[in-house]
């Protein structure tokens, strides 16, 4: 397996129990396909939920970190982020987003399948 090089935007909220993962879900889908999708370099949107039903990560795929930064200096942020005050203020429950500063990264190792090794 090898390292995607990619660049990822990891968005993480906490949020009061599962009907609220799947409204916040929901929502910040509805947000990809509306503001995000169909920007250069724009790869996937991934939603991962805590099976506690406390968390929600949306993990956003970009080619580099050259395509997203173009995608933050040329879409309509106003937009996308009215988009999002929106959809927590109609969520039935509580999200808070945990993140602090960009929250960005690059991959820098993955281990992937293969045989068990002896020697380590």
């Amino acid at each position: 397996m090898s390292t995607d090089p990619g660049f990822y935007s990891i968005i993480d909220y906490t949020v009061d129990g599962p009907d609220t993962q799947r409204e916040l879900v929901k929502a910040f889908a509805a947000i990809q396909e509306r503001w995000v999708r169909f920007h250069p370099g724009y790869r996937s949107a991934r939603f991962h939920v805590s099976t506690d039903g406390s968390r929600v990560y949306n993990i956003v795929h970009w080619a580099s970190e050259a395509d997203y930064r173009h995608f933050v200096e040329t879409s309509d942020t106003d937009g996308r982020m009215a988009a999002i005050d929106t959809a927590l203020k109609g969520l039935s429950g509580e999200a808070k987003p945990r993140m602090t500063g960009a929250p960005t990264y690059t991959v820098v190792r993955e281990v992937g399948p293969g045989p068990q090794r002896l020697d380590a």
